[in-house]
Order: structure tokens, then C-alpha cells, then sequence
């Protein structure tokens, strides 16, 4: 793997090669505004059809039809399309997309997803237009985000770009809730990953104070529980040598400690979820819990569940060991065993070469007339799948639609969005496969 330096000279190079200073929009990238401007009631259009049909992520057949949506608007662009199936992990598959370009173009991968946080028995179903908003169930996350990614591609063809351009795309069928093992469920996307020279993520854009920000990077989400253990007896026995401080005393020792402790820039973490008695479980799904016991016997077991976020993979070790050592200073007569979730989103880091692509995108922008965008605070910005393959690629986040209200009924999307971020993304993705 390149380093970051490597990398981000390779981007700035790149780019420096496509765009030549004091750039403004060449002919085929007015025919591109132009074709987005044009077709922006198809857009809306497509994007209610997308809405109208649940996709949940456990609603299996109703992702797998969107998947067969997305499939007839790709195909007819020159895409090669495939439907991965994900039965293994128990859920409905992965629609992935490829489209060669000319010898030696630059290698981009779209990533984006199918299906949304609102099951079939959700009351909020439907798509609600009302002028240039919309409300509907994943409007904004991520069905906004593919009918962007789809109107940038069409306006690429239209100018006669896309035809060079090397493209592939990851539209998961299960990036609200990802199936387990991780490793399983995102075997495919981190082999793009490798071989993909720029990824491009087609979830939300950011708008903080009517000004559109750009994303350089995602925390990780890290899962974790922990386990206490005590000595049970009468409660007038508690804090004596031959009883000790009990279950769920210790819990809250390491509680507290990590509240003391671990605070550092970037860094997020919570506490979800807690039982303690005289005997306390978790549900198969580990997000109930239950527990029984009495104010005057000792608990022996107490259970917490929670969450950390960070920014690189180093900030993740660093705090993983940070817990594990508070957990290891048992108070007296306990025990405590912490564990972390096989299934973590890691994170993606700002790097050099994610800055480049900003700075890149911050060329369109003037060459458009719209105002620069600044970086994103990475504390607002959630995991997401672009993660996994950071490692590996350089990229950017939130090319998708400004939406509010997202994860809960009355999502809502500016449907405007639409035809800007459509046409950033057809002008970007041209002039990074322009260069050589």
C-alpha cells in the first residue's frame, strides 16, 4: 500500500495533468450542466419510484427490487451488471457494476446503497413531493445519493465522457444494518477498494449554515461489552474482604473511569445499555437485556453495552487499550472482562489525498459558480461503507442529496440538491479520468 505522501502527490499530480490553471468549464462540461438541468424531473421522477418501493434492510425482496431498478437505469449506460447475493449473512445482495474504460484511465469506484433504516412495518412509506422538497423513507439515505450518481453518469454519456471513463460501482444492499461476519459481507467492496485508483460516495451532503461542506473522512464504529462479576451474599456483607465490592459496583468503577479517562479529540463513546443483579443476559440480538435480583443480596453479574467512534485506525488501538487496562484494575472481590464486536465500521482517516480530492472538487465548484466548500468536522460525520476500503484508495464523502431529518419518519430531501451535486460529480469524475 502506497503511503499517505505517496498517495496524496499521486492525486495532486493527477488532477494538475486534467485541469489546466484558471480552468472554466470546457464544452462537454456545459453539455453536462445543461443535460443535468434538463433531465431533472426524470430525476425526481426516478427517485419517487426508488422511495415507493420499501427496501428495509431485512425486507430481502423488496432490496433485491430496487437492485433490479438501479440494474435497468445502469445497463443501458455500457455497465456490466451483477447481483451478489448474500444469503450467507441473511441478507438480500449487492448490486456491483463495471463499465471499462480507455487503456490506462484512472480506476473510480461509486459506492453508494440500496436499502434504507425503515422496514415494512414502518408507518412512513411514501414519497410526499411539495415543491423542490420531498418527504419518503430513505429519500435523502441513500436513494437521493443514487439518483445523484445515476443523473451524473447519464449526463456523461450525453457529453460523449463517459465512453473512456473506467467505472465501478458498490451499491450494498445492506449498509444500514451489514450483515455478519464484516469480513463476509464486504469481501467484495474491499476488493474494489483495492484496485480502484479514487472512490466516490454517494451518501449525503453536509449543509451547515446554508454553505455545502465537503467530507474527507468517517469515524469508525466500535462495539463493545462488558462483563462484571461479583461474590453474592447478604447486602451487610458487602465491602468486607470475604465479599468485596460486588458486580455492579465494579461495573460503575469502570464506567466512571472510562468517562475520566479516555476523552480525547475525536473521539466519541457511549454506554447503550446496562443490567446487573443476581443474575442479568442479553437477547441473542444484544440489544435487550434482562436481570433479577434484591436490594439486600449482593449482585454477582452485571452487563453493559456500548459504542466508541474515532477518526484512524491508530486513535482505534489506542483506545481499545486504554479500556482494556482500566478493566484489568478489578475492584475487590470482582471480576470484569471486556469484549469488542467482530463487526466494527472502521475509520477513514483525513488524509493528504483526501484533501487533494476536496481541493479537486473546490476547482469544479469555482468553475461552476458555487461557493467553496471547507472540510467537514469528522465528529458529524457517521461510519459509513467508503470506510472499508480507505485504506486502500483516496476519496471523498457526501455526493449524494442534502436531506435532514434522516433514520426517522419525515426525511426530508431538497430536491434542488439534486442537479448540483449531479453536476459536480459528472465534471469530477471526468477530469479525473481525463488525466493520465
Amino acid at each position: 500500500m502506497p503511503t499517505l505522501s505517496i498517495r496524496a502527490e499521486a492525486i495532486a499530480a493527477l488532477l494538475a495533468a486534467a485541469v489546466p490553471a484558471q480552468a472554466k468549464l470546457t464544452p462537454a462540461e456545459t453539455r453536462m450542466s445543461a443535460t443535468v438541468d434538463a433531465e431533472y424531473e426524470r430525476s425526481v421522477a426516478l427517485l419517487q419510484k426508488l422511495v415507493d418501493q420499501n427496501s428495509g434492510t431485512m425486507n430481502l425482496p423488496g432490496v433485491t427490487a430496487v437492485g433490479r431498478m438501479m440494474r435497468a437505469e445502469l445497463e443501458p449506460l455500457g455497465f456490466t451488471v451483477t447481483w451478489r447475493p448474500q444469503d450467507a449473512v441473511k441478507r438480500a445482495g449487492h448490486l456491483i457494476a463495471v463499465k471499462r474504460g480507455r487503456p490506462g484511465a484512472k480506476k473510480l469506484l461509486l459506492i453508494g446503497h440500496l436499502d434504507t433504516v425503515f422496514e415494512q412495518d414502518s408507518p412512513f412509506q411514501k414519497f410526499v413531493r411539495r415543491g423542490e422538497v420531498a418527504e419518503g423513507p430513505g429519500a435523502g439515505d441513500d436513494k437521493g445519493g443514487m439518483v445523484v450518481m445515476l443523473a451524473a453518469l447519464r449526463a456523461m454519456q450525453a457529453a460523449g465522457t463517459l465512453k473512456d471513463a473506467d467505472i465501478s460501482i458498490m451499491l450494498s444492499g445492506d449498509e444500514e444494518d451489514a450483515g455478519d461476519p464484516r469480513t463476509a459481507s464486504r469481501t467484495d467492496l474491499v476488493a474494489m477498494g483495492k484496485v480502484a485508483d479514487v472512490a466516490l460516495d454517494f451518501e449525503g451532503l453536509v449543509v451547515e449554515d446554508g454553505r455545502d461542506m465537503g467530507s474527507i473522512a468517517r469515524r469508525s464504529s466500535n462495539g463493545w461489552t462488558l462483563t462484571t462479576t461479583g461474590k453474592t451474599g447478604h447486602s451487610s456483607l458487602i465491602f468486607t474482604p470475604d465479599y468485596g465490592d460486588g458486580a455492579i459496583n465494579e461495573l460503575a468503577r469502570v464506567l466512571a473511569a472510562f468517562r475520566t479517562t479516555l476523552p480525547e479529540p475525536n473521539l466519541t463513546f457511549n454506554t447503550g445499555l446496562v443490567a446487573g443483579g443476581s443474575s442479568a443476559a442479553l437477547d441473542a440480538d444484544r440489544v435487550r437485556a434482562s436481570a433479577a435480583g434484591k436490594g439486600n443480596i449482593i449482585p454477582s453479574t452485571a452487563i453493559a453495552r456500548g459504542d466508541f467512534r474515532t477518526l484512524s485506525p491508530e486513535q482505534t488501538a489506542r483506545v481499545k487499550a486504554k479500556m482494556l487496562a482500566i478493566v484489568a484494575q478489578h475492584a475487590p472481590g470482582t471480576g470484569a472482562t471486556l469484549t469488542f464486536d467482530d463487526g466494527a465500521y472502521p475509520a477513514m482517516a483525513p488524509t493528504p489525498g483526501n484533501k487533494a480530492l476536496l481541493d479537486a472538487l473546490n476547482g469544479v465548484n469555482a468553475d461552476l459558480g458555487l461557493p467553496t466548500m471547507a472540510a467537514l468536522d469528522p465528529l458529524k460525520r457517521g461510519a459509513g461503507d467508503i470506510s472499508f476500503v480507505s485504506d486502500d484508495v483516496d476519496g471523498l464523502v457526501g455526493l449524494g442529496t442534502a436531506s435532514h431529518g434522516d433514520h426517522a419518519p419525515g426525511e426530508t430531501v431538497d430536491l434542488d440538491s439534486i442537479k448540483r451535486q449531479a453536476k459536480r460529480a459528472a465534471i469530477l469524475m471526468t477530469r479525473l479520468s481525463s488525466a493520465r
